[in-house]
């Protein structure tokens, strides 16, 4: 059974890992957490956050759903996704979001196909209209004809649409106006392991090791 091999996985990180950040999990329970930043990713099982980031316990505030999507502030829709927002940025003081997407996506494919009205797809089907917009933007730009390159298309287009879906939060907005808050769209490739961002100057996703320096 699956679960028992999540209980032997448990068990050989408990034995042979713990040990490595155990003074570290003792600091945040003592301390709190205070991470810097808040992590919004797909729920696709090969999108690990603190894998790519490379992070410790503590650093990132995770929130992640089918998709990456970001329902607007008056979104009667998506709960949790919105309270993990306004709880990183009203309480936890973070100083940076970041949307990332990733290649591969299930959730923007989803979008060009027929989901049935089924009681069993009920909550599917009213969750991918948030990502309708990017659809449209997509077939807009590309067209219909190159599949690859319309989910390419769409998977980056939903980043930038869901950025802009943060703003429409008061404090978001209130903190990137003032400064003390920054907003990174990432793309990642899960073939590869590469990264891009979005340059909202250029409007264009760029490789990662073109805005940091090793």
């Amino acid at each position: 059974m699956i679960a028992n091999e999540l209980i032997k996985s448990y068990k050989e990180f408990r034995k042979n890992h713990h040990s490595e950040y155990s003074s570290l999990f003792k600091q945040l329970v003592a301390e709190g957490q205070s991470p810097k930043t808040l992590f919004i990713s797909c729920s696709d099982s090969r999108v690990v956050p603190n894998l790519i980031t490379n992070s410790k316990p503590g650093d990132l505030f995770i929130t992640r759903n089918i998709g990456n999507f970001i329902p607007p502030f008056d979104s009667e829709e998506a709960a949790s996704t919105a309270a993990a927002i306004e709880y990183a940025v009203s309480i936890l003081n973070v100083t940076s979001i970041i949307i990332c997407g990733h290649s591969d996506c299930g959730a923007c494919k989803s979008l060009y196909t027929d989901i049935p009205d089924d009681i069993e797809m009920k909550h599917i089907k009213k969750w991918l209209k948030f990502g309708e917009n990017a659809k449209k933007q997509a077939i807009e730009k590309v067209g219909l004809n190159d599949k690859k390159l319309l989910y390419t298309e769409t998977e980056k287009l939903n980043i930038i649409d869901q950025m802009e879906n943060l703003l429409t939060y008061p404090a978001v907005k209130q903190k990137v106006e003032n400064g003390t808050l920054y907003i990174d769209g990432w793309y990642y490739h899960l073939d590869s392991a590469d990264l891009e961002y979005f340059d909202p100057i250029e409007e264009v996703f760029l490789p990662i090791n073109h805005k940091v320096d090793d």
